[in-house]
């Protein structure tokens, strides 16, 4: 119980800092008339781990994550960003001993905030959701065979979370906007049956990715 309301007021302050700022950067904004429209994708690395209670001691699974985004700029410094991922999360337990993939598609809902004007840094931050495509069983050296996170199947398919991340766009005249970010996400669901009489309690997603992008304007000032 104490886990759930530390996910949930991490949840709270996600939401509050992502209206705290907006709130902000309305009030010393000016409005893009048109506003920016880009579409784009990207492409990356993900490192990712599953954060188990009881522990189970890990290293990070390397695996591919890519998407489309649409980004659309209607005030000076701040826009929105929405996404169409494909991510391949899991863990790998110490040693090799063992290893699972999780497949999702992703939809992550941004608050996107940039600071310069024909070259940005850029932070991207808000909710993510995804769902479970499939899994698979990457390596099993059978040392461990009665544990639950190798036995048992991913239970929740539908996944949530937080995820952020800090950037750098450099835009040219012609060849569109190149863009490379770190970012990371913490989940705020879990994978594995978590009642009282199941063997962990928490089970959630924590990874980073690295990503290169590239982005198009569709309209706006270039």
């Amino acid at each position: 119980m104490r886990l759930l309301r530390d996910k949930k007021t991490l949840l709270l302050i996600a939401f509050l800092a992502v209206a705290f700022s907006s709130a902000n950067l309305k009030a010393q904004t000016v409005l893009l008339n048109p506003p920016e429209v880009y579409i784009g994708t990207s492409h990356g690395v993900t490192g990712s781990m599953m954060l188990f209670r009881p522990n189970v001691r890990q290293s990070y699974l390397l695996g591919y994550n890519g998407g489309v985004a649409v980004r659309y700029i209607t005030e000076n410094h701040f826009g929105l960003q929405v996404e169409l991922n494909y991510s391949q999360r899991g863990w790998n337990e110490e040693g090799d001993t063992y290893s699972r993939r999780l497949n999702y598609l992703e939809l992550p809902f941004l608050t996107h905030v940039y600071a310069g004007n024909k070259n940005r840094f850029i932070f991207n931050l808000g909710p993510k959701i995804g769902y479970l495509l499939s899994e698979s069983i990457l390596n099993d050296d059978g040392s461990n065979p009665e544990a639950d996170q190798r036995v048992l199947p991913a239970h929740f398919k539908f996944d949530y979370g937080i995820t952020a991340g800090l950037g750098y766009n450099l835009k040219t005249r012609s060849a569109g906007v190149f863009q490379w970010e770190l970012r990371v996400y913490y989940g705020l669901s879990d994978v594995f049956p978590n009642t009282k009489s199941d063997f962990f309690s928490t089970s959630n997603h924590l990874n980073a990715s690295i990503n290169l992008g590239y982005f198009f304007q569709l309209t706006g000032k270039k």
